[in-house]
C-alpha cells in the first residue's frame, strides 16, 4: 500500500523535551480521532487530511528525508500527524533506521506500537486525547504531553513517562491566555508536571 504524507519539511522541534533541536517532519495523512472542543477541550489545529505525495516504498521516503536534511550529520526524523502509527510500520524504521537517523514519533497513544517497532523508535511522545483506558501505544513512553484547556484538571496518566507536559491548548488570543494560566495554576499544584507552549508559533516557524 501507498504512503500517503500531508507534508515533509525541515525546522526546529518546538514543543516539549526536545525544543530547538532540528528535524525532518513527516506528517502522514489520517487520523482516528477528531478532536473538537465539545468533546476534547479544543478543536485540532493540525491539517492531516491534505495529501503532499504518495510513496510507493518505505526507501523513496527515507530517501526524500535524506535529500531534505542535507549534508550535516546528527540526522533526525519526527513522525506525525494525524496520527502516524496508522501507517507507521516495521519497514518503514527499518530504512529510516539504517540511514543513521535518529526516530522519534508523536502519537495520540491509542495504537499499539508492537514490541520490534519499539526498539526501532528512539523516542515516543505520546499527547493523549481520550480517556487513560484506551492508551495502548507502550507502557512507558519519553515524553507525555496533555494539551488542557480551562476546566480540565491534571492528567492522571496510566502509564510512565520521564517528561511530563501540559500544553495550552491553542485560542485566537495566542499563548498568553487563560489555557496558559490554568495550566500554570495546574503546575503549580502538581511539581512534576512542566509547561510546554507551542515555541514554534513564537518563533514564527512551521
Amino acid at each position: 500500500m501507498a504512503i500517503t504524507v500531508s507534508e515533509i519539511f525541515v525546522e526546529l522541534q518546538g514543543e516539549g523535551a526536545r525544543a530547538g533541536s532540528r528535524n525532518v517532519f513527516v506528517r502522514f495523512a489520517g487520523c482516528n480521532l477528531k478532536c473538537n472542543k465539545q468533546e476534547h477541550g479544543f478543536d485540532c489545529d493540525t491539517d492531516f487530511s491534505s495529501v503532499y505525495k504518495k510513496f510507493a516504498t518505505a526507501a523513496e521516503l527515507a530517501e526524500e528525508c535524506v535529500a531534505l536534511w542535507g549534508d550535516s550529520p546528527n540526522r533526525a526524523v519526527i513522525f506525525t500527524g494525524g496520527e502516524p502509527l496508522l501507517q507507521l510500520n516495521t519497514e518503514i524504521l527499518q530504512e529510516f533506521q539504517s540511514r543513521n537517523f535518529f526516530i522519534a514519533i508523536e502519537t495520540n497513544g491509542t495504537v499499539e506500537l508492537s514490541e520490534t517497532d519499539r526498539a526501532l523508535v528512539d523516542w515516543i511522545c505520546c499527547s493523549p486525547k481520550t480517556a487513560e483506558h484506551t492508551i495502548r501505544v507502550a507502557t512507558k513512553v519519553n515524553e507525555l504531553r496533555y494539551v488542557r484547556a480551562v476546566r480540565q484538571g491534571i492528567p492522571k496518566p496510566r502509564i510512565q513517562a520521564d517528561h511530563y507536559y501540559l500544553s495550552p491548548a491553542a485560542d485566537p488570543e495566542g499563548p498568553m491566555s487563560e489555557n496558559f494560566e490554568h495550566c500554570k495554576a495546574l503546575i503549580a499544584d502538581n511539581s512534576r508536571w512542566k509547561l510546554s507552549v507551542q515555541m514554534h508559533k513564537l518563533w514564527g516557524i512551521r
